[in-house]
């Protein structure tokens, strides 16, 4: 047998570079990531929110890390599909662990992820947030629109999550509402993917409802996506509740009528031209699943994120290259 380690989460020297764990054993991290404090000269980090108190159906999402880092270790030390390459050759990501709530006191809740978000967010590296509820994405909304400004929202969801708010609740369905009146989001520049269910406002933010998935290719989905945040710094979230229960059973509010796993992988990997510079998955709820099948699909999507983010890595590593060789071309060098 070649040289092969164990538990790469913990024996590994480096934020680069594979693991050789055997898919069905070792330490679950996200895909075999390093789990450390030291997020130095990290490009993404990866961060659970294990929180669910805001949940208006079933709870259980407060599992959804641990979920979706155990349906990591199915991506196994080849090149990944579809990107065709090896993630970590170059790109250093690290998986930080979790976040630790005061689960006697949801108030802090908020301000907790916000401040750690933030913490994060200062060392540059992209930040790859695991639900909890789809509350969580409001605290790392404000994190990010704090280093960037108003974003652009791309959201896949079967609810618009605009329903009204006093500012102050502790509510997994009105946190878009709250980031459009406090200036988080740009609107204009926002778009929700895979509706299924009515709101009493839509914020003006463009949406793409479920029937109109069905009918549109992958590509054309991607296009009115690019078309919408018009090059301005998008955050990606991802509500597992998006795909139909066919494909995510394991949510809290699931919704009959919604696209296949595979057609939304295909959205997602057509994103190349979208300035995206923060991204989550949120509310897996393993409690629900059968056979990891919501943990998988929440585990790929989170996977997307860091292809999309590898090629991007790449694409400037070239344009810097070939910048510098036209300079000392010209320079007679």
């Amino acid at each position: 047998m070649p040289a092969r380690t164990m538990d790469h989460a913990f024996t590994a020297t480096r934020n680069t570079g594979r693991a050789d764990d055997p898919t069905y054993a070792g330490a679950l991290s996200f895909m075999r990531r390093r789990y450390t404090k030291n997020v130095k000269g990290a490009d993404a980090i990866v961060w659970g929110i294990p929180f669910d108190a805001a949940v208006t159906n079933r709870p259980g999402a407060r599992f959804g890390p641990q979920a979706i880092r155990r349906a990591a270790a199915i991506f196994d030390n080849d090149p990944q599909y579809p990107f065709n390459r090896q993630l970590f050759e170059t790109m250093a990501v690290v998986d930080y662990g979790d976040c630790l709530l005061d689960t006697g006191n949801h108030q802090k809740t908020p301000a907790t992820i916000e401040r750690e978000a933030a913490k994060l967010l200062k060392s540059g590296a992209f930040l790859l947030s695991l639900g909890g509820d789809h509350f969580v994405t409001w605290p790392l909304l404000k994190a990010h629109a704090a280093v960037h400004g108003p974003l652009a929202l791309i959201q896949f969801d079967a609810h618009q999550d605009t329903w009204p708010d006093d500012g102050k609740r502790i509510d997994h369905g009105s946190f878009v509402g709250r980031a459009v009146r406090d200036g988080v989001i740009d609107p204009e520049r926002s778009i929700q993917i895979g509706i299924r269910t009515h709101a009493p406002e839509d914020c003006g933010i463009k949406i793409i409802y479920g029937h109109e998935v069905e009918e549109m290719r992958a590509a054309d989905i991607a296009y009115s996506i690019v078309e919408r945040t018009g090059g301005k710094k998008a955050y990606v979230t991802f509500d597992i509740d998006c795909l139909d229960p066919a494909y995510a059973p394991g949510t809290g509010t699931p919704v009959a009528g919604g696209p296949s796993s595979a057609k939304i992988l295909s959205v997602l990997r057509q994103l190349t031209q979208v300035d995206i510079v923060g991204a989550d998955v949120v509310e897996v709820a393993p409690a629900y699943d059968h056979a990891d099948i919501t943990a998988i699909a929440g585990a790929t999507v989170a996977m997307q994120y860091l292809g999309l983010l590898a090629e991007r890595k790449a694409r400037l590593e070239n344009m810097n290259h070939n910048g510098a060789a036209e300079v000392n071309h010209a320079s007679g060098i």
